[in-house]
């Protein structure tokens, strides 16, 4: 371990030089991949260097044990007191850093937010989660754009679909995918029955060109009149796009734009993070055969979560964990959850590369 951290060291050294040159500075794509390679060793990095601190002084102080003054001593044994315990968990903290990280956590997403069965109660609880995504994004200072929206008769959404931008997207938001189940009395009840009721999200980190190449000849694009919110103009015009990759037969729509060039970038947008999205799965399930052990499989058809209203509570499934503070977690106060889910995985991670080691 210490080799590899003090080969990032030098790396982390090479680099800061790097955006100090005046060639790198002016170039602005260099400058933006060094700037991005040095933020990801920059965590292990100062964690190595304070960790050699504190090894350091530990031997200094042991050293000092052996002096005759008794000053001396006393003065060593509080720094050792002090120091001693900070070594193991800076290792552990390191050892955490080091884990493989996911290639996808810095990627932008798209989010698909569909109600399941409920009908109309289901559509309802659709828009209040994708409200809850809303906050959350403004919170991280995130930019939420809507890709396409398909509304219910009561103001709820059969189907929503948006792009969020920002700082690492990914890496957040990915602990989002899968059946979400609320339970509550709904406003048409009359006899005060908790109604049980499920909505599926899906988080896909959004492919570049360069992750997924789309063939011309493999695509037929349809326009239609758009039948979503926008006005008269909206709906009068062949504005809206469905494209349809014909090898996999995946189909994305999209006419929340007046534009229908510009729809049809946005529709390709989705349709490529899906391709890609379908390639990932292709690849973890090559992985999964080579594993004796997997650790959650990510599939949709799995209750990751209940919404309880009349308890206020809410469950992560995957995890054990129960919050009686739907109220908030509804306000966008994800991030609890979300921690505490990174940071059971990180200790599986950390619990099977040992099983490994052994």
């Amino acid at each position: 371990m210490i080799d590899r951290l003090e080969q990032m060291e030098r790396r982390y050294d090479e680099l800061s030089a790097q955006l100090g040159m005046p060639e790198v500075i002016t170039d602005h794509e260099k400058y933006q991949k060094a700037g991005r390679a040095l933020r990801e060793l920059e965590s292990p990095v100062m964690k190595f260097r304070e960790l050699k601190q504190v090894r350091q002084g530990l031997a200094e102080a042991r050293a000092m044990l052996a002096e005759a003054d008794p000053e001396m001593r006393a003065m060593a044994e509080e720094e050792i007191a002090a120091l001693a315990p900070r070594e193991p968990v800076l290792e552990e903290e390191i050892k955490v850093l080091l884990l493989p990280k996911d290639p996808n956590d810095e990627k932008n997403v798209i989010l698909e937010i569909r109600a399941g069965t409920g009908g109309d109660e289901a559509s309802l609880f659709a828009a209040e989660i994708f409200r809850m995504y809303q906050r959350f994004a403004e919170q991280h200072k995130w930019k939420i754009e809507l890709l396409s929206l398909s509304e219910s008769g009561v103001g709820g959404y059969k189907e929503v679909i948006a792009i969020i931008e920002g700082e690492r997207v990914y890496s957040q938001m990915k602990w989002e995918s899968g059946v979400h189940r609320v339970q509550r009395v709904p406003a048409t009840e009359t006899q005060g029955r908790v109604h049980t009721s499920a909505i599926t999200v899906a988080v896909l980190p959004e492919a570049e060109e360069v992750d997924v190449k789309i063939e011309a000849k493999d695509l037929r694009i349809d326009t239609f009149c758009s039948s979503g919110p926008g006005g008269q103009s909206v709906n009068t015009t062949y504005s809206a796009v469905r494209i349809t990759h014909l090898p996999t037969n995946t189909v994305v729509s999209c006419q929340d734009e007046k534009s229908q060039i510009k729809n049809r970038e946005k529709g390709l947008r989705v349709l490529r993070s899906r391709l890609y999205e379908l390639e990932m799965g292709r690849q973890q399930a090559e992985l999964a055969k080579e594993r004796k052990q997997q650790v959650g499989t990510g599939d949709r058809s799995e209750k990751i979560r209940t919404y309880n209203f009349p308890q206020n509570r809410l469950t992560d499934h995957r995890i054990g964990l129960t919050l009686h503070q739907l109220d908030l977690v509804m306000e966008g106060r994800l991030q609890p959850i979300v921690d505490a889910l990174i940071t059971h995985y990180q200790a599986e991670q950390l619990k099977a590369d040992n099983t490994q080691a052994a």
